[in-house]
């Protein structure tokens, strides 16, 4: 947690809150330390999910329950690379917010609680490196999930129960062997 509170507006200030309160959230600068990628929660579940099962790069993972959104945490100065690779995956990205110089993120503090409105996914082990391949992972990761999700949403529209989607299966033949 050394790493994290010095993007701290405060870093002294920020690491006795969390050696008082170990739970207590802080608001941390982006930019300069590291960026964060924000999206809706349910498609950075997904994205998590993705990430971890594939075995891709991705640093420290953050949800915030109420508002509803997961940031992934990328070294600073990552924008530029994570948009080209956006674009080459889609002319139409799905909805994300970029944080870094002038932004702030909100983190949990070293041992939140299963019903705490921020927790980590993934806690952070060290700050995040500028490693090229990270942004890459995440714009790719994105850009599916968000046409998973897409998929999964038609489908669920399309078939609104189990009993519809197993009524609109052609019907089998079978061949009695005996």
């Amino acid at each position: 947690m050394e790493w994290l509170s010095a993007a701290a507006d405060d870093p002294a200030e920020c690491r006795q809150v969390w050696a008082d309160d170990p739970r207590r959230p802080c608001a941390l600068s982006t930019g300069r330390f590291f960026d964060v990628l924000s999206v809706d929660q349910r498609l950075g579940l997904e994205m998590f999910d993705r990430l971890r099962r594939n075995g891709m790069l991705f640093g420290p993972a953050v949800v915030d329950r109420r508002a509803q959104r997961v940031g992934f945490f990328l070294g600073s100065q990552g924008r530029e690379v994570f948009t080209y690779y956006l674009e080459r995956e889609t002319s139409s990205p799905p909805s994300y917010r970029y944080l870094d110089h002038g932004c702030a993120i909100v983190v949990p503090g070293a041992i939140p609680l299963s019903e705490d409105r921020y927790q980590w996914l993934r806690a952070p082990t060290r700050r995040p490196e500028a490693n090229p391949r990270r942004p890459v992972a995440l714009a790719t990761v994105l850009v599916a999930s968000a046409e998973l999700l897409a998929r999964m949403d038609r489908f669920d529209e399309q078939y609104p129960t189990p009993y519809s989607a197993v009524v609109a299966l052609p019907e089998e033949t079978t061949t009695d062997a005996g």
